[in-house]
């Protein structure tokens, strides 16, 4: 499950990622990051170890490049919620 700052970060910047909306409600953010098996990590580190292990090749990236991944919010509290689309 995820916690109100996932979802309303989710909600407030989900067209870095996407055209159109794909949630309105938080109740369609919480569904929405669930079918994608959207994770929240606590660092960038984690957010790297998380591409690795989904094959997606991040060298020569630095850590800001791969902070404004589109698949990257980056949470109020310091965590990061990376989405799969």
């Amino acid at each position: 499950m995820y916690d109100k700052d996932v979802i309303n970060c989710f909600l407030e910047n989900q067209h870095q990622l996407f055209d159109e909306d794909v949630a309105s409600t938080p109740e369609e953010a919480q569904d929405f990051l669930e079918d994608s098996m959207a994770e929240v990590v606590d660092s960038l580190e984690e957010v790297i170890e998380y591409f690795d292990e989904m094959g997606v090749d991040t060298d020569g990236l630095s850590a800001e490049e791969i902070e404004q991944q589109a698949e990257v919010f980056r949470l109020p509290d310091g965590r990061y919620l990376v989405v799969n689309a």
